[in-house]
């Protein structure tokens, strides 16, 4: 735990860097499930960086295609500020389905727990360097770091998904992606 800008404290349950294949990880919470399909998870979203569309899980993308990739997750009691370093920025709403939250790799191979309450949350996802990793495609271990992530969580009711900040190609290729899917198929 430490302080933000307003003294409140937050938590840290992740930071370091994270294996992604597929340039995805994920964010889990129902128990029964396994994996998040990128339609469904995408589904009536304007915001293609994180699919929010299936109650109780998140599908985030990054540049990189396959290998680790700075990832930090913070759990706040308030809005954080944006801190504009950050490439791209959305934010997405999201309700835990079950008292078991955690931060997954593709096909389950690590996970992280998050400890989140079971209550509404607003989630903001920050990039840099997407770009950059996408062209890289794959990074080696003794590759240096192209991009860094941050999912950051405060309580907060549902609101429409939305983009804050948008500076790169691959960015702008996953917003038009997710732009073009259906509204999802369930209810709830």
């Amino acid at each position: 735990m430490f302080p933000d800008a307003m003294g409140e404290m937050v938590r840290r349950p992740v930071k370091g860097e994270v294996h992604v294949h597929y340039g995805q990880i994920y964010v889990e919470s129902d128990p029964d499930g396994f994996g998040v399909d990128l339609g469904e998870a995408f589904a009536g979203q304007s915001v293609g960086l994180c699919g929010a569309a299936v109650p109780g899980a998140l599908l985030l993308t990054t540049g990189l295609h396959t290998g680790n990739v700075g990832f930090t997750v913070e759990v706040h009691s308030h809005t954080p500020p944006l801190d504009p370093a950050w490439e791209e920025a959305v934010e997405v709403s999201f309700r835990p389905e079950s008292a078991r939250t955690r931060l997954v790799q593709w096909a389950g191979e690590a996970s992280w727990e998050l400890d989140l309450e079971g209550t509404d949350y607003r989630v903001r996802y920050c990039a840099t360097g997407m770009d950059q990793a996408h062209q890289q495609d794959t990074r080696m271990d003794d590759d240096p770091q192209q991009d860094c992530y941050l999912l950051q969580f405060w309580p907060a009711p549902p609101v429409p998904d939305r983009v804050l900040k948008q500076t790169s190609a691959n960015a702008a290729y996953w917003h038009e992606h997710a732009r073009r899917q259906p509204p999802p198929s369930h209810t709830g």
